[in-house]
């Protein structure tokens, strides 16, 4: 198995339907990053001003090529 089949593999199985529900203690930050300037960094280490920046940030799809 290649190690990129392995990641797309649920942590946690479940059937089909079921919803899964974590108390506050049993979460865990998901640590976001991002590309800037041609390489990856936690958004977490940039300064107050970049982090706003970052929220900032307007996502657009681009319409397919007719």
């Amino acid at each position: 198995m290649s190690h990129a089949t392995a990641e797309m593999q649920p942590a946690l199985s479940t059937p089909a339907g079921t919803e899964v529900t974590l108390r506050d203690d049993e979460r865990q930050r998901c640590e976001v990053w991002t590309r800037v300037m041609g390489y990856h960094r936690p958004v977490a280490s940039f300064n107050i001003g970049k982090q706003g920046e970052f929220h900032e940030r307007v996502h657009f799809v681009e319409a397919p090529a007719h």
